[in-house]
């Protein structure tokens, strides 16, 4: 079947299924339902999440459903709109990773947190282990900007490099660091904090 083949078949469920055509609307979910997965799972590595982001993609699709009459193209909308529910997740796990960082200071002055500082050490060694094996400049410019918070444009300005290099490199870096957190198992907040970040550079 061709691309032209398809693009009809898709404006007709469109418009059947923004009319509240459900058999319609199963169709579209069939057609797209694992590429939008797949998508979202090689943003964030984590079937959990991708298995919730793509429920709920579907589901709010749904809800808007009298709005796909006005859709031109299903699958760049469905790819949009993954991305920016990701990005809100992954926003939200941001400000939860926060709060913890602050309730965690608040316990520490409460009690001697002698377990939880070795806890918070091991985890720690492992983020850094991660960290150390990055290339000399890729390993720089990662601890400038998540470690100092410095912007892309001040990365290059300070190491005198153009900022598509310190992007390129970024990108590398929080991805290499992303897989080594997420086959150790550990710091899942940290872990989506990187896929945050990542999603910011990449769009």
């Amino acid at each position: 079947m061709d691309t032209l083949d398809n693009q009809e078949i898709d404006k007709e469920l469109l418009e059947l299924a923004s009319a509240g055509d459900r058999e319609a609307f199963s169709r579209l979910y069939q057609r797209y339902i694992n590429n939008i997965y797949r998508f979202i799972n090689s943003l964030c590595y984590s079937k959990e999440i991708s298995e919730e982001i793509t429920q709920e993609l579907f589901v709010k699709l749904w809800e808007n459903r009298e709005h796909l009459k006005y859709v031109t193209s299903i699958k760049s909308y469905l790819y949009r709109s993954a991305k920016n529910l990701l990005l809100n997740h992954l926003q939200k796990k941001q400000a939860e990773q926060k709060s913890w960082i602050l309730a965690k200071d608040n316990l520490y002055k409460e009690q001697s947190g002698a377990d939880s500082d070795l806890i918070y050490k091991d985890y720690l060694k492992i983020a850094e282990a991660a960290i150390k094996l990055l290339p000399a400049k890729r390993k720089q410019i990662f601890e400038l900007r998540l470690m100092e918070d410095l912007s892309l444009t001040e990365i290059a300005a300070q190491l005198s490099i153009s900022k598509s290099v310190v992007k390129k490199q970024l990108y590398m870096g929080i991805t290499f660091v992303r897989k080594y957190l997420y086959k150790h198992g550990e710091f899942p907040i940290l872990y989506a904090l990187l896929s945050l970040l990542m999603l910011q550079i990449k769009w």
